[in-house]
């Protein structure tokens, strides 16, 4: 019986240092790699092609964007989707590989649970204990979503779950979620901004009402020192996107 070929789809820029180890977790699993690169100045594409990648050049039009052209690159059957600061479970291997054995296969794809750690340990609480993510689907049928920030797969059929982890380690330091704060807010005000969303006075309230609930509401104490900054930046971030949202309005939007 053959196995379903599967490809990963990664998207990158300035990478290099999480790539490797998102590549290494898939090693002898996925038999083709697609990279979308966004013109990074480091060592992201030799990381890539010292595992076999396929690399693609694409200036970024926003992450929905961004992984259609990835998509449309791949030649699996299967698609699994990780972001370069992702890496997969021992176990999770284990599931994915009893899916591709598969050759009549129930579902179009499948929901895996997210471990996300920071400082250190791995987060319970605060919002992101419990978060999934449809990211192994059949290639045929599926599409990306029109978001630029929160883009989602969408699949022609049924979604089961696995259950082990993809593992989740999105900043390294303070200064990289600095970094990552400020692009992603620019992209979610952009968003909004299409949307037809507007600011308005209230918005400076997301501050501190994200923080209660995180830190209090979604028991992000639980977490300590961890949840307290989890939870702060992550008001941190829902404020300033609403900031650039008013910025937009007043010069228009721009990248």
């Amino acid at each position: 019986m053959t196995v379903p070929r599967l490809t990963l789809l990664v998207i990158a820029k300035n990478e290099e240092k999480d790539l490797p180890r998102c590549l290494d977790s898939v090693r002898g699993l996925a038999d083709e790699i697609v990279l979308v690169d966004d013109s990074s100045a480091d060592g992201t594409r030799e990381a890539a092609r010292s595992h076999g990648a396929r690399i693609f050049q694409n200036p970024f039009q926003g992450f929905t964007a961004q992984k259609q052209f990835g998509l449309q690159q791949a030649r699996g059957e299967w698609v699994l989707n990780l972001d370069a600061d992702e890496s997969l479970s021992p176990g999770l291997r284990q599931e994915m590989e009893k899916v591709l054995r598969d050759s009549s296969p129930p579902y179009r794809g499948y929901s895996i649970p997210f471990h996300v750690h920071f400082m250190g340990r791995r987060l319970r609480f605060g919002g992101v204990g419990n978060e999934r993510h449809l990211r192994l689907f059949l290639r045929a049928g599926s599409s990306y979503g029109r978001s630029c920030v929160h883009e989602g797969i969408a699949v022609s059929g049924p979604v089961g779950s696995l259950n082990f982890p993809i593992r989740h380690t999105p900043y390294r330091n303070f200064e990289e979620y600095l970094g990552k704060m400020n692009r992603y807010t620019t992209y979610a005000a952009q968003d909004r901004l299409r949307m037809g969303r507007r600011f308005r006075l209230w918005h400076h309230g997301t501050l501190p009402l994200q923080f209660l609930k995180r830190y209090l509401f979604q028991l992000g104490f639980l977490d300590g020192p961890a949840g307290w900054s989890w939870a702060a930046l992550a008001a941190y971030y829902h404020w300033m996107k609403y900031l650039k949202l008013r910025d937009l309005q007043e010069t228009g939007p721009h990248r």
